[in-house]
């Protein structure tokens, strides 16, 4: 039996049974890119999603996401948040401010990989929004997961309640955020009279899912590019699509993807994780420079590049409209600038 294609007002809704602390300033705008689009060629029409403005110290989509992260917290009795990623890590910047927003402790364990660890970027505003800083050489993904879930559980036998990076209860949190953000779209598209060709967002995690699913609920019939930024040891489209359906189970929702329901694009990556592209760096001055619109180096510019390449390669036709979901990033510039001027 076809599921039903639901208004915006119902996923909103669907949304409502989950506990949800309002953080983010919402909903963001929904921007054309006239002076972008015209030096990109093409004929299409470019509107950006300003999800870099919402907030929680230079905002990004993990403040929608902590939106149900928290809630979940704060109903389950958390006292503190034990999370974790990479030294220059967009999650945890916006987790540490929403903790001190809130009143609550958070204690961070960040991977160094190959960034630095003076307090630049993502992790100045860690320390200054009163973040606990803990550095490791362990990778992120399952080994720093479960350093996360130790420290958890220390902490835990200690007295206090944290609320930890647990992936299989906070990835489809998340995502629900996500699907609500595209609802918030389809009302900013309906009112401008405009059916998107495509979307764009980079993402190999929640907020993909949640863009999948929010496309899936509201009946968009065309593609939304998932352009992942990394590479993850583990089929994409297929944990993309479980966290999708998880998300949309927590809604009480009988929608669910298929992995080959998600267009999730690794060819973007290179020539890594972090590592800035020719073509990155050409969609990021490009953007800068025509909407003074800043993007960054790890995700949203390499995002950006693919929607430029499709366009060039005349993928959709004149007249179109394509929509990029910016996620933010913006203060990872700050910590690197050797990669964004290169030569300077």
């Amino acid at each position: 039996m076809p599921v039903p294609t639901l208004t915006p007002a119902a996923v909103r809704a669907a949304a409502e049974k989950l506990p949800r602390v309002r953080l983010a300033h919402l909903p963001t705008p929904l921007e054309e890119l006239p002076r972008f689009a015209a030096k990109i060629g093409g004929g299409v029409r470019v509107f950006i999603k300003r999800d870099d403005c919402t907030g929680l110290v230079l905002g990004g989509n993990k403040a929608r996401h902590n939106e149900f992260l928290f809630g979940d917290a704060l109903a389950s009795g958390a006292d503190m948040f034990v999370w974790g990623a990479l030294v220059q890590s967009n999650n945890c910047r916006t987790t540490a401010a929403a903790c001190a927003k809130l009143g609550l402790e958070c204690r961070l364990y960040l991977s160094r990989a190959h960034q630095k660890t003076e307090p630049q970027g993502n992790l100045l505003l860690d320390y200054l929004v009163g973040a606990h800083v803990e550095f490791t050489d362990l990778k992120i993904g399952p080994e720093l997961n479960s350093l996360i879930a130790s420290k958890a559980a220390e902490f835990r036998a200690a007295g206090r309640k944290p609320y930890f990076w647990d992936p299989p209860r906070v990835v489809p949190l998340s995502a629900v955020s996500y699907a609500l953000c595209m609802a918030e779209i389809a009302e900013q598209l309906a009112a401008l009279r405009l059916a998107p060709s495509a979307f764009y967002v980079s993402s190999a995690g929640a907020t993909g899912a949640g863009v999948a699913l929010g496309k899936a609920l509201l009946g968009f019939a065309c593609p939304a590019r998932l352009i992942c930024p990394m590479h993850w040891p583990w089929d994409i489209p297929a944990r993309m699509a479980d966290d999708a359906n998880a998300a949309a189970e927590r809604m009480g929702l009988p929608h669910r993807l298929a992995p080959s329901d998600l267009d999730a694009d690794e060819s973007f990556i290179a020539p890594g994780y972090g590592i800035p592209s020719p073509a990155g760096q050409e969609a990021m001055h490009l953007l800068a420079t025509t909407e003074a619109i800043l993007t960054d180096h790890v995700y949203t510019a390499k995002a950006l590049a693919a929607l430029i390449a499709d366009v060039r390669a005349g993928k959709y036709p004149r007249g179109s409209s394509v929509v990029f979901i910016h996620t933010g990033g913006v203060p990872a510039i700050f910590a690197e600038p050797d990669k964004v001027l290169p030569g300077m």
